[in-house]
């Protein structure tokens, strides 16, 4: 066997060898693409906003009828809602402007699904079940990936007074009823019973994490006992990830709905404080003096946590899209307020003005837009379409 023949297969081996190398490097590179493309990052979050629902009590007038009850409403709206996943977007230069709006990633409600059961208003109880056969069973919303759309709840400040008690006579006097249906419904792992649930030790707060945007939900308001929580639960994510608070009262929250400062912190007719928020009172000895001190405190935690960046709230039953600047105007909060379909400021007496909000939020340049969706505008249609209100887009970096 001559040299050159030996050279000649010592050179066809290694290109068969450098061959079959670059074969697997192809397929492994081919296999990373793969991969990368089954487990695609979801480009936008979209939430449906409600609150105040106030099963319970009636409308004076809704679409052509008179003393209309809540279920009645509240099940309209529902109705509206879930017509949302094939409606277009208005071009408005907000995020996904002109699309159509597709999968609902969540439908948030942040309390008083029930009124206060005073003279002549049903039971906690009673709301509570009206609440879950409108919402928990009536919405027929989709995730993007055909999943049912999750629900995520907080209690207001009328759920939270039928289960401690009011200074006024309530009947039956005490009922925990939405109190107990909102948490088991949160944390079906630890249910609770009417006779178990105990609103000073069984809070609902908790959070969740949604590609890349960290969203906490608040029991009632942020005060000093809540701010422990949420202090303890910023620390499962990184300062630099957007945080978006969500809670039943507005951040100049009302003095009566903190604890009593008078005595021996008791409800009653004379103090008129409602113990609905832990922290006790520190301003005054009146809930006609302001919650300046109390507002102080929380914006220096918002100081100290500079990507809390947007505040979702009910309770003053109107949509507002505003910024929230302190008592000192010396921060800037943006924050989101929703309508009421039963007690609005506006819509209770105009509903036309009837709305809900809808949030679309993305992902990649964590940019938030907020659109009021006016789901009665034709009261003589009922089935008229949703239409576009106010919108505003704000950053969240």
């Amino acid at each position: 066997m001559t040299r050159n023949f030996i050279d000649q297969i010592l050179k066809a081996r290694m290109l068969t060898k450098l061959f079959f190398l670059s074969l697997i490097l192809v397929s492994a590179t081919s296999c990373k693409e793969l991969e990368n493309d089954e487990t695609p990052v979801q480009s936008t979050i979209q939430f449906v906003y409600t609150s105040d629902a106030h099963f319970g009590i009636k409308r004076a007038t809704f679409q052509g009828g008179t003393n209309v009850d809540a279920s009645v409403v509240n099940a309209k709206m529902v109705e509206k809602i879930n017509t949302l996943s094939t409606l277009v977007l208005p071009v408005d230069n907000g995020v996904n402007a002109g699309k159509v709006i597709g999968g609902i990633d969540y439908f948030i409600n942040t309390g008083d699904m029930a009124n206060r059961e005073e003279t002549g208003i049903q039971s906690s109880t009673a709301s509570w079940t009206q609440f879950t056969s409108t919402y928990i069973n009536g919405l027929t919303l989709k995730t993007s990936t055909n999943q049912n759309t999750p629900i995520l709840l907080l209690p207001g400040n009328h759920d939270v007074t039928n289960a401690i008690g009011f200074y006024k006579t309530m009947a039956p006097l005490t009922d925990n009823g939405s109190m107990v249906g909102i948490y088991n419904y949160m944390f079906p792992t630890a249910t609770k019973t009417v006779a178990t649930y105990n609103y000073s030790t069984d809070k609902i707060h908790y959070s969740k994490d949604v590609y890349g945007v960290h969203m906490v939900f608040v029991n009632m308001w942020p005060d000093e006992t809540e701010r422990t929580w949420i202090e303890s639960n910023l620390k499962t994510v990184s300062s630099t990830t957007p945080v978006i608070l969500f809670t039943h009262d507005q951040p100049t929250v009302e003095s009566k709905h903190f604890t009593n400062p008078n005595g021996v912190h008791d409800i009653n007719a004379t103090d008129k404080f409602e113990n609905l928020i832990p922290e006790v009172f520190k301003d005054g000895t009146k809930i006609t003096d302001p919650s300046t001190l109390e507002q102080k405190s929380f914006v220096a935690f918002l100081k100290l946590h500079p990507n809390i960046k947007a505040y979702f709230h009910g309770n003053d039953n109107e949509n507002k899209f505003y910024d929230y600047k302190g008592p000192d105007n010396d921060i800037t909060l943006k924050t989101f307020q929703v309508d009421s379909p039963m007690k609005g400021n506006f819509s209770a007496t105009d509903e036309t003005k009837l709305s809900f909000q809808l949030i679309s939020i993305d992902t990649k340049t964590k940019t938030l837009t907020a659109r009021e969706c006016l789901w009665n505008s034709t009261p003589t249609n009922p089935s008229s379409a949703i239409v576009w209100g106010a919108n505003v887009t704000i950053s969240l970096q």
